[in-house]
């Protein structure tokens, strides 16, 4: 017997990535590595439902220096949550 999902709206109509980030969604950044946004978006595509941004940012440090990190942003914060516990390559990024 074979167990059909229940199809995820955001997907038929492929909205469910955002183009930019809109100041309500919970963001976090980290560390720009090789090849880590497409696998960070495939991980986020295939164990999370919300919409969600990943892209690359730009940031000032205190010593002006200009750092290059990827912003992650959750509509849902406690997708936010579950993406920092869950996602193994997050602890690649240290």
């Amino acid at each position: 017997m074979t167990l059909l999902k229940k199809a995820n709206s955001l997907n038929v109509f492929k909205v469910r990535r955002t183009e930019f980030c809109p100041p309500y969604f919970e963001v976090m950044t980290i560390d720009e590595k090789y090849n880590i946004i497409k696998a960070l978006d495939e991980w986020i595509y295939n164990n999370l439902n919300g919409r969600y941004y990943i892209g690359k940012n730009l940031i000032l440090s205190n010593e002006t220096r200009i750092l290059n990190k990827i912003k992650i942003g959750f509509e849902n914060p406690s997708e936010l949550s579950y993406f920092m516990l869950a996602c193994p390559l997050l602890k690649y990024n240290t």
